[in-house]
């Protein structure tokens, strides 16, 4: 049985963007609240007042779109993935189609599947295009992640978004996508219910039958269906809930550290939940040349992971600079104390 996934016609990246909220809180602040003294991140992303998932992914979009250089219009939907969308009932997607142009003739959808709700977008935009069910399909992933005061969470969880526009591979998209895997349990190790503020950990889960596990098959698998290993990648963008996961999956695997480190933000920005690989991607093609080779893994807990694995083409060296880069967002930046990071991220409720 064949695992890969890959559709009948090829597809590719036209356009990506991301975006990261200016403000910022130091763990160092965050442990001097609560006692801490040792910490998985140097400092984390923090949503202004006026800002959410949402907007977060709207501007992502936006850049997106700077870098395809296409009508909006052409693109035929527009799938949001998030664990903190602003809404319960009332969809995301519809709100950023409608404010980049792209409505009426549209499908939507918000996804939710954890930390890989993104690439789960992703997946279906590939199938979308793949299937000549549409020519263009824009994949969200962007979250401002939630942590309860005083939990370990709360030093990692951060807020960031990307958001890729794909279509049919050609001379005008800047990477292709050679194939992927999905690999899926049931694992309990993270949940959030309804009606909740905070999610809750499964602590020894979140390890070895959680991340790691599912991590580590998705890439083998992906790799051994397209007959290709470790050496064949210039670079590997993991989820990164923190620094530590993602360097230990590369060693697992045998990849050196120097390919991840391009793509490895947490411990700038914290961990952008949906947004984490597609925001590391982002960066890696930011700076990558034409003939790189790129090794794409999302995790989201309960559990499963995305792989994928993506080519780098000539276009990307006119189109790259045409919106903010990552690096861009990553530096631009305004510290605030834990005052104000709890007024922002209304810690107050409980």
């Amino acid at each position: 049985m064949r695992k890969l996934l890959k559709p009948k016609r090829e597809v590719g990246i036209v356009g990506y963007g991301a975006y990261v909220p200016r403000y910022r809180i130091k763990a160092e602040e965050i442990g001097r609240v609560w006692g801490v003294s040792s910490f998985p991140i140097e400092e984390k992303a923090v949503p202004g007042l006026d800002e959410d998932a949402l907007t977060i992914g709207l501007e992502a979009a936006r850049n997106a779109l700077k870098r395809a250089g296409i009508d909006p219009k052409l693109i035929r939907a527009v799938w949001f993935g998030s664990e903190s969308k602003p809404y319960a009932v009332k969809p995301t997607g519809t709100v950023i189609a409608e404010a980049i142009g792209a409505t009426p003739d549209v499908s939507t959808a918000d996804f939710e599947f954890a930390c890989k709700a993104g690439t789960e977008a992703l997946q279906t935009a590939i199938g979308f295009v793949g299937s000549e069910m549409a020519d263009y399909a824009m994949a969200i992933g962007a979250d401002t992640a939630q942590g309860r005061p005083g939990d370990h969470l709360e030093f990692t969880a951060g807020a960031g978004g990307a958001a890729f526009i794909v279509g049919p591979k050609s001379s005008e998209t800047v990477a292709y996508f050679e194939g992927s895997y999905s690999y899926v349990t049931d694992t309990p190790d993270f949940w959030r219910r309804q009606h909740e503020h905070y999610p809750r950990h499964g602590n020894r889960f979140t390890g070895e039958p959680a991340y790691f596990h599912h991590i580590i098959n998705a890439a083998k698998t992906l790799m051994e269906e397209l007959g290709l290993t470790v050496n064949d990648f210039d670079y590997a963008v993991f989820h990164q809930p923190n620094v530590k996961f993602p360097l230990t999956a590369a060693k697992i695997l045998g990849i050196p550290k120097e390919k991840v480190l391009p793509g490895l933000l947490t411990g700038k920005i914290g961990n952008t939940y949906s947004g984490a690989t597609m925001v590391g991607v982002s960066a890696v093609l930011d700076i990558a040349k034409p003939g790189d080779r790129i090794l794409w893994v999302s995790f989201g807990s309960g559990a499963g992971s995305d792989a994928f694995s993506i080519v780098v083409q000539d276009a990307i060296e006119e189109k790259r600079d045409l919106a903010p880069k990552v690096r861009d967002y990553v530096e631009r930046k305004r510290y605030i104390d834990y005052a104000l990071y709890a007024k922002a991220r209304r810690k107050y409720i409980l």
